[in-house]
């Protein structure tokens, strides 16, 4: 169980301001006059102790508070160009920045949650003692914002006023963080206090990226105070270790609907969209998928798009499971983006009026950034994160060098988006979601989409997410678990989390009629692994909203299903109207190859999964049950068939 306020509060233990008078006058004598006028609105007095313990730690010369007006906002894109954090594009609105080379991923090995003594942990994370992080603070935090420009912003995890939104400060001297910010968060300025009475709570955020050198990286550390709710990031600046309200309070959010919220909320590395089914139905999803997995374009294929990352999740009064999405704005990977697959962000990136934030792309001589994937002829040469850049440009074992870093990103608000739901999103009551899916990358075992037959076969699909490591992540390589694609953000221990899933979903408090579906979807199958004649993706991205379209009709009892040990799959003729909907020609035999049940491959998956839990404590004896039941159905079905059973011996004649 985790216990909030627990051990040494780092931030006043290291800053030395522990009551509210003394928090005053750090604030007093640092501030001028017009940003202590604009902090007297805030009136949470734990919330002024923090800020006075950020600034007595660092130390900066001004503090700039900043609240979510225009005039605010703009100073810090003016700054911001000033600084060099960022430096205007051809395109009005378009600015460009660039990372550390050593600096272009989260740093999952430098990323820690401090923990204190006997503190149970997801054995997928990585901790440090309180004492440690406490000495670390002591020793390089002290002073980092000298010469500097401290930013305070107050926002909220959520639209205001929603059940499951959280406020949270973020604490900054980077330019680059405090713009994201803007673009990516709801500022809350004005209802901070209100924000926190309501919720009961806020997480408090502290970067410095010190003076931003190669030989600072290795000193950089990510820590997470799960106790004190509190975040640490120093010596770094892309945005995935350094925008806390991301990553690191999208951790403290799991933390609390696992532990405080149990049966009644779920914090979830989830997109939320909508799908357009017969006669104008909505139906809203839910989805979790490892960076490089489809996410972004699963999200963005729907017709009333909300999210593309991020889901606060709760059981509403009626029995409805609602949710929001924690963010406002899009921090998304664009290598591949282009026409074909992604019109409507291409729409904003290419098109007039959007203000877009570039990371670690290509910029031209003309000053128009490229990215690998775009779909367009690439310059001659230009300048990225390395520096010059040119065509036939090599590394010195001489591999080419991409004119773009893999986890190049584009910065936006969501609402600029043609298929973006923004009143919608914007509703603190939330979407009522239907269907959960859970996808991952898998070139040769599991089918392209099926449903679960209940809720534990469900959860049983989310634990059970594989990928392969992607460019999201320094120093990581190789196939890897990814449960529920949440894990690298799971603080407590897995069994924890897991045994909060299966509440959730099992609870009563869900009326039949709003019981959801729970899918896996998997879009990496190849020719090579399904006895193709090809070569690649059996598929291709606008395949997508085929598999959506038929959870939908699935969800709303609109079409039957073919029952299988692993879950219920698809009829040939349900997909081939839904593709030709989009313009397709789908082959039964494409059916055949990607809906065949590759039975040693399964089992192997599911073998592997079973290895891994039991070396976890506690796990619910359910996750294994459910292992087991569909292991012995899947051997039958072997024995019956062969190998490779097709998917008409399982359609009941």
């Amino acid at each position: 169980m985790l216990e909030l306020r627990k051990g040494e509060d780092i931030l006043a233990a290291v800053g030395g301001v522990t009551i509210f008078s003394d928090a005053m006058q750090v604030i007093k004598e640092t501030l001028d006059p017009a940003n202590e006028a604009k902090i007297a609105t805030i009136r949470n007095e734990e919330a002024l102790i923090k800020i006075a313990n950020a600034i007595a730690i660092c130390k900066p010369d001004k503090v700039f508070i900043d609240t979510g007006s225009e005039d605010d906002v703009q100073w810090i894109r003016k700054y911001s160009l000033e600084k060099g954090e960022e430096k205007e594009l051809a395109k009005k609105g378009h600015t460009i920045h660039f990372d550390l080379p050593q600096d272009q991923a989260r740093l999952v090995n430098q990323t820690y949650y401090i923990i204190n003594e006997g503190e149970q942990m997801s054995s997928l994370a990585k901790s440090v003692l309180r004492q440690d992080a406490l000495e670390y603070v002591k020793q390089y935090v002290d002073g980092v914002m000298k010469g500097k420009t401290m930013m305070v912003g107050f926002f909220s995890r959520g639209p205001i006023g929603a059940k499951a939104a959280i406020p949270a400060i973020e604490i900054s001297s980077s330019t680059y963080v405090m713009h994201s910010a803007e673009l990516l968060y709801r500022n809350c300025y004005a209802d901070f206090d209100a924000e926190v009475d309501r919720a009961g709570l806020f997480y408090t955020n502290l970067h410095a990226e010190g003076d931003n050198t190669p030989a600072d990286v290795p000193n950089a550390r990510i820590f997470m105070d799960r106790s004190w709710q509190t975040t640490f990031s120093t010596f770094c600046t892309y945005a995935g270790n350094t925008l806390l309200l991301k990553k690191g309070n999208h951790r403290f959010s799991v933390d609390y609907a696992t532990y405080y919220k149990p049966e009644e909320q779920l914090s979830e590395h989830m997109f939320i969209t909508g799908m357009t089914g017969p006669n104008g139905r909505k139906t809203f999803f839910a989805g979790a998928a490892p960076s490089g997995c489809g996410k972004t374009t699963t999200a963005m294929v729907g017709t009333d798009f909300v999210g593309d990352d991020l889901a606060q999740i709760w059981i509403d009064g009626q029995g409805i499971i609602r949710g929001i999405n924690p963010e406002k704005g899009i921090f998304g990977i664009v290598e591949d983006v282009n026409r074909e697959g992604d019109p409507h962000l291409m729409d904003c990136l290419r098109g007039e009026g959007t203000e877009v934030i570039w990371s670690n792309v290509l910029i031209d001589e003309n000053n128009v950034p490229y990215w690998v994937g775009n779909g367009e002829e690439p310059p001659e040469k230009g300048v990225n994160f390395q520096g010059e850049w040119y065509k036939g440009k090599t590394d010195e074992d001489g591999n080419p060098v991409p004119m773009s870093h893999k986890n190049s990103r584009c910065t936006l608000l969501a609402s600029a988006i043609k298929n973006h739901a923004t009143e919608i999103a914007e509703d603190p009551a939330g979407v009522p979601l239907k269907v959960f899916t859970y996808s991952g990358r898998d070139s040769d075992t599991m089918p392209p989409v099926w449903a679960a037959k209940n809720a534990d076969e469900g959860v049983a699909i989310g634990a059970s997410i594989v990928s392969q490591a992607t460019a999201t992540e320094v120093g990581v390589t190789g196939v890897r678990r990814q449960p529920w694609a949440n894990a690298p953000f799971i603080p407590g221990a897995l069994a924890d989390y897991m045994d909060a899933q299966f509440k959730f979903f099992n609870s009563d408090k869900i009326t039949d009629s709003a019981k959801p579906v729970l899918a896996g979807l998997n879009y990496f199958l190849t020719h090579e692994n399904r006895g193709g004649s090809g070569k690649g993706l059996l598929g291709e991205k606008k395949d997508v909203k085929a598999w959506l379209g038929w959870l939908e009709l699935y969800a709303n009892n609109d079409v039957e299903a073919i029952s299988s040990p692993i879950g219920m799959l698809p009829k040939y003729e349900d997909l081939k109207k839904l593709f030709a909907a989009i313009g397709k020609e789908y082959q039964k035999s494409l059916y055949d190859m990607q809906f065949a049940l590759y039975i040693d491959n399964i089992v192997g998956r599911i073998e592997m999964q079973y290895e891994e839990y039991k070396k976890e404590k506690n796990i619910p004896k359910r996750l294994f049950e459910v292992y087991a039941e569909q292991k012995e159905a899947l051997l039958a079905l072997k024995e019956r068939y062969g190998a490779v059973v097709a998917i008409d011996n399982l359609i009941d004649k």
